[in-house]
């Protein structure tokens, strides 16, 4: 299956670049950054959920997120930016704050609270940005979307090679604190995420990302975040873990064609220790991958209506070390098809339905009915 997974990716993305949106695309903090006049620019975008398991005798309906973001810009060269969010109506997070400044053309310094550049959906996640109701499961498990933490860098872009580069210093993922593991197999980093609240930083972790935009409609990422996971207790054997994350994506548009693909692997060091010292399960490595095809059809004026199918596979066992036996249920893999019907620019409809497996013998699938509302302005 590991070999299968890497082949698969492979081909996905290999395919992609033979087969020669506008492959620069923004997402809400570069689009609002952009404007050119000083002073307050204002900008948002919510997702507003229906879901229901089969033979569940009630569905559940949410406000998922409602997110509105601002930008200051000061001078030509410097401005700030911070997004604000509303997740489930009652939980409020800061998602984004950091300062800009334009040292020259194509070349940013960035401080602040700022999302890591790992494969599309953690900078790309606006809804009207990707089909279905909710997020692919790839950039929750593997990747763990929405995931920000403080820290400074760089980015810009060599126009004359069609790269745009970022590279930033963060803190990394809380692993132990308060004589408890914060870690577990079942969904691998995404607990340790500190999202720029009191953050603990013990090792300053490395984030990269180089994207190719030279062929009309291609895109190509490849992403890299390397470094340790913080505590405030170093001196305990087993306390913290290493942490090595890859990440290829293509995203591509062929007249009324579009496919995207994703690759995500991570490795983990001297989780047999962690695991030790808190009792917990985390494997020592995790993979994911997913491939979409989608098809537009025009109807009147702006409007659109897509159907789209695309296929999940993630596995935050992939590997496990020491005594540690691999949980099949966490080797999952997902079928996801539906509509997604565009009414302006920035506003859509969804429906989809999911069918979610695991690798345990003789598992039932679990399938879900979704539809929803998607904003971005």
């Amino acid at each position: 299956m590991k070999h299968f997974k890497l082949v698969f990716a492979l081909i996905v993305l290999t395919s992609l670049t033979t087969i020669a949106q506008n492959t620069l695309q923004q997402n809400s903090s570069q689009r609002i950054l952009s404007v050119d006049k000083k002073g307050i620019t204002l900008g948002g975008y919510a997702q507003i959920d229906y879901n229901e398991y089969d033979g569940s005798k009630a569905g559940k309906l949410d406000v998922h997120r409602m997110v509105l973001l601002f930008g200051y810009k000061f001078n030509d060269k410097v401005s700030f930016l911070t997004e604000v969010e509303l997740e489930h109506v009652k939980e409020v997070y800061v998602e984004q704050a950091f300062l800009k400044y334009q040292a020259r053309e194509n070349f940013n310094v960035l401080a602040g609270l700022m999302l890591v550049p790992m494969g599309i959906i953690n900078e790309y996640h606006e809804p009207t940005t990707y089909y279905g109701v909710e997020r692919p499961n790839v950039d929750k498990y593997i990747v763990p979307t929405t995931w920000r933490e403080l820290g400074i860098g760089v980015s810009g872009t060599v126009n004359s090679a069609s790269l745009k580069y970022q590279a930033y210093i963060f803190n990394g993922f809380k692993s132990y604190a308060d004589g408890e593991g914060v870690l577990r197999g079942s969904d691998g980093l995404r607990k340790g995420r500190q999202k720029g609240a009191e953050s603990v930083i013990s090792n300053a972790n490395l984030s990269a990302k180089l994207d190719y935009y030279g062929i009309p409609g291609l895109r190509l990422g490849v992403s890299g975040y390397f470094g340790k996971t913080q505590t405030d207790e170093t001196e305990l054997v087993g306390s913290q873990v290493g942490v090595a994350m890859l990440g290829f994506d293509a995203r591509y548009r062929l007249k009324n064609f579009q496919f995207r693909g994703q690759y995500i692997s991570t490795t983990l060091n001297d989780t047999e220790e962690y695991n030790t010292l808190t009792g917990k399960d985390l494997g020592s490595k995790m993979d994911g991958l997913y491939a979409e095809v989608a098809y537009d059809f025009p109807l009147k004026g702006v409007e659109v209506l897509t159907p789209f199918i695309r296929y999940e596979n993630y596995n935050t066992h992939s590997e496990t070390d020491g005594t540690l036996v691999q949980n099949s249920s966490y080797d999952r893999d997902e079928i996801i098809f539906g509509l997604n019907w565009k009414v302006a620019n920035g506003a859509a409809f969804k429906a989809d339905y999911q069918i979610a497996n695991n690798a345990v013998s003789g598992s039932d699938a679990t399938k879900t009915f979704n539809a929803g509302v998607a904003v971005w302005f």
